[in-house]
């Protein structure tokens, strides 16, 4: 990672912010001289998004002269933390209740330290990528790993992207539409796909994520569904078509915290960010309050369906750690597999 020290003059800090005027809210960007016209409110938060990605993509550089803006700028937006850390990455933080957007290049540590942020991943904004011909090492072949990471991020970047008060049920209807849409943004859903996922014929959610701007509503027709995503950021994701529908696969089946298909969305969503945080380890944890915001609860609302992944023994148990803020769950030990029964051998008899 490099910090704020070299190469001070790149600055990557991109704020707009949306003032309210008589014909509906107007876009005003620090770094453009031109005002938008007015804005209708309902596609407000897609119209900052643009605004930004473009700004980001406009405004490119390589990774090694990328930087911590928020070091640079003393760690002012976020309480004191240990230090800078990790790699540095976008994020796109929310202010003011809405009115005010930041996206800047910052550091992992800060970025996780930095209240309704969300870290938007290379997989998002970034600049168009040629196609290439060249073969895939085998070292970077597909692995679970993977598909937790690439689900991770999206979940994270919708709990910005989207208006907090979204369903679980639209979420999780949002997440396999962002992973399965192509450069154009549109997004190809099977009837059948839907039926697993028990939201087949929920006209309701589509009307949704509609309202909040972030696709337009799709003629559903008896053998699929069609559909335009308007949120600019998922246009033009690096990771290609197959990789991202891996993931989108994998969410649907998020072992080993896969739920009966009847349950409810909301505990679901619920157990995909705990599964999307999982790690190869005995004890699992992640800060309450991010798990809250990914679920689009409150911090007592996500507690109670982390008792209610307890009740179906999902989880064997969590508890909360009052002191660092992180809830720790424990995962039911997993099955033995079922070895084949040996050939059984002919009973003693009368020859044949």
């Amino acid at each position: 990672m490099r910090l704020a020290g070299a190469h001070t003059a790149v600055r990557r800090i991109w704020t707009v912010e949306l003032r309210p005027g008589a014909d509906g809210p107007s876009l005003v960007c620090v770094h453009c001289t031109a005002r938008a016209p007015a804005l209708q409110a309902s596609s407000a938060r897609s119209a900052v998004l643009a605004h930004l990605a473009c700004h980001a993509r406009t405004d490119a550089l390589p990774g090694h002269l990328r930087t911590c803006q928020c070091q640079a700028q003393r760690c002012r937006w976020h309480p004191r933390h240990r230090g800078c850390a990790g790699p540095v990455l976008l994020a796109l933080t929310s202010d003011r209740g809405g009115r005010a957007w930041r996206l800047a290049d910052t550091c992992a540590a800060c970025a996780a330290a930095t209240s309704n942020t969300a870290v938007v991943p290379d997989t998002l904004p970034g600049p168009h990528r040629p196609h290439t011909t060249a073969h895939t090492p085998a070292s970077t072949s597909p692995s679970p790993f993977h598909d937790h990471l690439r689900v991770r991020e999206m979940l994270t970047y919708l709990a910005t992207a989207l208006p907090q008060f979204t369903s679980p049920a639209a979420r999780l209807l949002a997440l396999q539409c962002a992973l399965r849409a192509d450069s154009r943004g549109r997004v190809r859903l099977p009837a059948g796909l839907l039926r697993g996922m028990r939201l087949h014929g929920r006209r309701e959610l589509w009307e949704e994520l509609a309202h909040a701007g972030w696709l337009e509503l799709p003629d559903p027709t008896p053998a699929h569904l069609t559909v335009r995503l308007l949120d600019p950021a998922v246009l033009e994701q690096a990771p290609d078509r197959s990789a991202r529908h891996r993931a989108a696969h994998w969410a649907m089946h998020s072992m080993p915290l896969a739920l009966p298909a009847a349950a409810p969305s909301a505990l679901h969503l619920t157990a995909l960010v705990l599964a999307a945080h999982a790690c190869a380890q005995a004890r699992h944890s992640a800060d309450l309050e991010v798990l809250a915001r990914l679920c689009g609860h409150s911090r007592q609302q996500t507690e109670e369906l982390l008792d209610r992944l307890v009740a179906a023994r999902t989880l064997t148990a969590w508890h909360h750690h009052r002191e660092t803020g992180e809830a720790v769950w424990h995962l039911p030990r997993p099955q033995p597999t079922a070895t084949p029964r040996a050939q059984a051998r002919p009973r003693p008899g009368r020859p044949r």
